[in-house]
C-alpha cells in the first residue's frame, strides 16, 4: 500500500533579510550540534504579540495573597531523543507507560503500527508473556499481509482488524488500555503512532488516567456508570469510553469492554471526545446522556463546561494541529464557533488561531524533511490556495523563532516551551480566557486534525451529518480539579464559593518546559491552579503575508540541515539513487 492513500490523504490530515544562510554539505559524518541547529534557514524578523496586538504583559511575582496549591499538567509531552535533558523535563517515553512488569494484558488501538517498536516498549522479562491485542484499521491485503508477517514472531500478538464502513474514513485513534496484575487498569489516549519515528524526535502528547481500581464484587456496572452522571466525571468518562469501545462491534472488543465494565472511573477527570464512521442527526436538544461523536460531541461538551467571563475580554482560541483537510471556509468557520460554544455566552467573539509549521521549520526540525512525512496539507489547486488565504488571518508559525526574532525588544517575553525542533505529529485545541493567554478555559489533545472525516461534515439536505474516521481525545478544564469534581448539571458558571460561602477558585495556567505551574510568575489570584504543558511558545507568531504553510506534496529544491531535498513526496539523499520512500521515513528508516 502507498501511504500516501493513508492517514492524511483521507483527510486532505520593512523588514531586513538576515545574513547569509550556512552551507550545507552533501556529506559530513559529524551531524551538528543542538544549538548549531537553531540557524535558521529562511528569513525575515517576525514580532510576537499578543491578540490584543500589544507585547505580552510582563508577570510579576506574587506577594500580595498566599500561594495556592498546584496540581501538575494532566497531559503529558513526550521525550525528545535529539533535545537536551533540561527540554525534556517531565516527558515521557514509550517504556514509561509499557514498561511496568505488573502489566499482564496490552490493547493497542492505532494506524501505523510497528509490531517491534511496540513490543520493545515492555519490560523485558514480561515481554513473551503480556497478552497484547493490536486494533488496526488496514484494509488493503498488502499493508494486512506485512502486519500478519511481523506478528509471527510474538505468539502473544492478536491482531484485530476495526471495523472500517466509510470507504475514506482511516482508524486514526491512538489509545491503549492496560491491566495490571495489581488488579488496577489505565487508559492512555496519545497523539502519536506506534513507530520509531514518531516517538523520537516529533513533538506528541499523553494522557494517563490514574490506575483505576477493581470494583468491589458487591458493586454493579449500573451503579457506577449512573446514567445522568454529568460530562467531565468519571462515570460519564465511562459511559462514553465503553460506547466507544462497543462500536468495534463484540467479535473484536467484546472482551475489552467486559472487562473495563469491573473498574471503577471515579477517580478520571476530564471529558471522552470521540468520533466513529457513522450519519447521524445533530438534534437541537439531544438527551442529556446520549454519546455523541464528532462535532455534536464537542458541542455537548462545550454547553457543559463552566466558565467565568472576563469582562471586555476576547478569549482564544487555538488549534494546532498536524493535518488540515482541503475544507470550506463554512465549515472552518462553524468548528470554531462549536469550540466557542458556553454555558456562559461570551460578551465578544473568539480570536481563532490555527497552528501550522511551514516548510523552513520542517527544514531545520530535527529530523529535517522527513519529519514533513508526518504533517499534511495541500497548496497546489486555486481551491487549496484559496483556503489557504481564508485561513492566513489566523495562521501562526510553530517555533515563530527566524532571525531577529530573539533581539526584537517587543518579544523579550517569550515563554519557551522547548519544543521548537521537534516537528508536531501533536494535536492540541486551547481556549485561552484573554489575549494575553495566560489562563485558560479549557484545553483538548486529540486525534483529530481539521478534516470532515474526523470532525463530520456540515448536515446535509436532510440534516445528516457523516463522520468517516475513528479518533478519540480527552478535555480537561480546570473546574474538574476543584474540591467538587464538576459543576452541577445546569449550571453556566464555576463555582467561587464553598458551601460555607468561604472563597474558591481553581484555575488553569498555561506551563512551560515543565508540568507544574511556577506560582511565582502568576499574578491571578486563586486558590488552586492546574498546569497545562504547552508544546509551542507564547506568544503566537502569525504567518507572513507570502509564507505558506508545509505541503507534503510538494517538491523542495532547498536542503533541510542534514543536507536532504524533497521530491515526489519523498526524502532526497545525496548520493543515493531514486528516493526515500514514504513507508521508508515514516516508519523510521534512515
Amino acid at each position: 500500500m502507498s501511504l500516501s492513500d493513508s492517514e492524511t490523504a483521507s483527510e486532505n490530515e520593512p523588514d531586513h533579510r538576515p545574513s547569509k544562510r550556512r552551507k550545507v554539505e552533501s556529506h559530513n559524518d559529524s551531524e551538528p550540534s543542538y544549538e548549531e541547529r537553531q540557524r535558521p534557514i529562511s528569513p525575515p524578523i517576525l514580532r510576537r504579540v499578543n491578540d490584543a496586538g500589544k507585547p505580552q504583559a510582563t508577570l510579576p511575582p506574587v506577594s500580595s495573597f498566599a500561594k495556592p496549591a498546584v496540581i501538575p499538567s494532566p497531559v503529558q509531552l513526550t521525550h525528545i531523543r535529539d533535545l537536551p535533558t533540561h527540554l525534556n523535563i517531565d516527558a515521557v517515553k514509550l517504556s514509561d507507560i509499557l514498561g511496568d512488569p505488573l502489566i499482564k494484558e496490552c490493547w493497542q488501538f492505532n494506524f501505523l503500527i510497528d509490531l517491534d517498536f511496540l513490543m520493545s516498549g515492555f519490560d523485558n522479562d514480561i515481554r513473551s508473556q503480556v497478552k497484547v491485542n493490536v486494533v488496526h484499521g488496514h484494509r488493503d491485503q498488502e499493508s494486512r499481509q506485512a502486519l500478519y508477517e511481523a506478528a509471527v514472531t510474538y505468539p502473544n500478538i492478536k491482531l484485530i482488524t476495526a471495523y472500517m464502513p466509510d470507504t475514506y474514513g482511516t482508524h486514526h485513534t491512538k489509545m491503549m488500555v492496560l491491566f495490571r496484575h495489581d488488579d488496577t487498569a489505565q487508559i492512555v489516549i496519545h497523539t502519536a503512532n506506534m513507530i520509531i519515528r514518531d516517538w523520537r524526535n516529533m513533538s506528541q502528547a499523553v494522557w494517563c488516567s490514574p490506575m483505576l481500581p477493581r470494583l468491589p464484587s458487591s458493586d454493579t456496572d449500573d451503579k457506577s456508570t449512573s446514567s445522568d452522571a454529568p460530562i467531565g466525571s468519571g462515570a460519564r468518562f465511562k459511559q462514553d469510553f465503553l460506547a466507544y469501545i462497543d462500536y468495534y462491534e463484540k467479535p473484536r472488543t467484546g472482551p475489552l469492554t467486559s472487562q473495563l465494565r469491573l473498574y471503577d472511573f471515579s477517580s478520571i477527570k476530564g471529558a471522552l471526545i470521540a468520533s466513529t464512521p457513522r450519519k447521524q442527526r445533530n438534534r437541537a436538544n439531544p438527551t442529556a446522556n446520549t454519546t455523541r461523536y464528532g462535532w455534536p460531541g464537542l458541542q455537548d461538551i462545550m454547553r457543559k463546561i463552566p466558565t467565568v467571563p472576563t469582562t471586555g475580554e476576547r478569549p482564544v482560541i487555538v488549534a494546532q494541529v498536524s493535518s488540515i483537510a482541503t475544507l470550506s471556509s463554512s465549515w472552518v468557520d462553524h468548528l470554531f464557533n462549536i469550540l466557542n460554544t458556553s454555558g456562559q455566552p461570551f460578551a465578544k467573539g473568539a480570536t481563532p488561531r490555527v497552528i501550522f509549521p511551514s516548510a523552513d521549520e520542517i527544514r531545520r526540525s530535527l529530523d529535517g524533511y522527513s519529519a514533513g512525512g508526518s504533517i499534511h496539507t495541500k497548496i497546489q489547486s486555486k481551491a487549496q490556495q484559496k483556503q489557504v488565504e481564508h485561513l492566513r488571518p489566523r495562521l501562526c508559525y510553530w517555533a515563530g523563532d527566524e532571525d531577529g526574532l530573539k533581539d526584537d525588544p517587543e518579544t523579550k517575553n517569550i515563554q519557551e516551551a522547548g519544543r521548537r525542533r521537534a516537528a508536531p505529529h501533536i494535536k492540541t485545541y486551547v481556549r485561552f480566557k484573554n489575549s494575553d493567554m495566560n489562563e485558560i478555559d479549557w484545553a483538548m489533545v486529540t486525534s483529530a486534525n481539521l478534516s470532515t472525516q474526523a470532525w463530520g461534515t456540515l448536515p446535509n439536505k436532510d440534516g445528516e451529518i457523516r463522520v468517516s474516521s475513528y479518533e478519540l481525545g480527552v478535555i480537561v478544564w480546570p473546574a474538574l480539579f476543584d474540591q467538587v469534581e464538576v459543576a452541577p448539571e445546569g449550571s453556566t458558571t464555576a463555582r467561587d464559593v464553598t458551601s460555607d460561602g468561604a472563597r474558591r477558585r481553581t484555575i488553569m495556567v498555561p506551563t512551560f518546559k515543565a508540568d507544574t505551574p511556577d506560582v511565582e510568575k502568576i499574578t491571578i489570584q486563586a486558590n488552586k491552579i492546574v498546569g497545562f504543558r504547552m508544546p509551542y511558545d507564547l506568544p503566537l507568531v502569525r504567518y507572513r503575508d507570502d509564507e505558506q504553510p508545509w505541503c507534503a506534496t510538494a517538491d523542495y529544491a532547498e536542503p533541510d540541515w542534514r543536507g536532504h531535498t524533497w521530491k515526489d513526496y519523498g526524502l532526497v539523499i545525496p548520493g543515493r539513487s531514486g528516493t526515500e520512500t514514504l513507508l521508508e521515513h515514516v516508519m523510521g528508516a534512515e
